[in-house]
């Protein structure tokens, strides 16, 4: 007979954020031509991948202080939209689901921002949450 009792050591479900077709198709069009992210930022400020994507951008140009204000943002706005998807604070946010993708490139990203400025505890925090959040962001995404 098979137990009624939950299984406690199955931790919490994966995340799996909404699509938002209209910023990544605003985004990917910008990034496609070469044009600039930030009207996409502007027009969709919820989206965390306009804002990875800037801050992605700002990193390879060599300017850490603002890839870390555009990381950040793209941060937080994603937690907003994964606490709303149902994230407690832990569990897995998939790198296979494309929606989750801008929040893990932000995470990302404002890890090796705070590298750059020399904000090691804050570049290990992102290094851990990426981590624990999804290995396969971990070893898809630019280490630090």
């Amino acid at each position: 007979m098979r137990s009624m009792m939950p299984n406690l050591l199955a931790g919490p479900p994966p995340t799996h954020l909404p699509d938002d077709p209209a910023a990544r198709e605003q985004v990917e069009g910008l990034v496609a031509a070469g044009g600039d992210v930030r009207p996409a930022a502007a027009a969709h400020p919820a989206s965390s991948l306009a804002w990875a994507v800037l801050a992605e951008q700002a990193l390879d140009g060599g300017d850490a202080v603002t890839a870390y204000a555009f990381a950040r943002t793209g941060y937080h706005r994603g937690l907003d939209a994964l606490r709303r998807a149902g994230w407690k604070g832990h569990g897995p946010v998939p790198w296979e689901h494309e929606p989750n993708r801008g929040f893990l490139r932000a995470l990302a990203a404002l890890g090796r921002a705070a590298a750059a400025i020399g904000e090691e505890p804050e570049a290990e925090r992102c290094r851990d949450f990426l981590r624990d959040s999804s290995a396969t962001a971990a070893q898809e995404l630019p280490t630090w």
